[in-house]
């Protein structure tokens, strides 16, 4: 089981506003798949050649944020300041997930048995 739902609750309500607010992670905005809402997302986005993945710690299945990326076949990243679209959304799962991440980054510690992650393509890098 991933990490446990109750966390989820508490980092969507408290700690991913404390980290909006901070301004040091990159943020995924994606659009409510039911509301068409703007939602902006903090997140760990591991940049990989031609894309980003990242870690699903609480699974696919129960992540809104991957719901509506998947339901948008996309999203945008705003990393370090600059503005990446995100398309071709594609979950990964086990060994596949793995393979996907760069070897300087590890898996999440295995109690959690985190074993999904999310990789999208850039569309095109923005100007220098």
């Amino acid at each position: 089981m991933p990490v446990p739902n109750f966390m989820r609750y508490v980092n969507k309500r408290f700690f991913n506003r404390m980290e909006l607010a901070q301004g040091k992670r990159p943020v995924l905005v994606h659009a409510g798949r039911v509301s068409g809402e703007t939602y902006r997302t903090p997140l760990e986005a591991i940049r990989v050649d031609g894309g980003y993945v990242f870690i699903l710690m609480y699974g696919a299945d129960k992540t809104d944020w991957v719901k509506n990326v998947v339901a948008a076949d996309g999203a945008t990243v705003v990393d370090d300041g600059r503005e990446y679209a995100l398309v071709n959304p594609k979950i990964f799962v086990g060994e596949a997930a793995w393979a996907e991440l760069p070897s300087s980054k590890k898996p999440p510690p295995g109690f959690f048995n985190v074993n999904e992650v999310l990789r999208m393509d850039v569309v095109a890098d923005p100007p220098s």
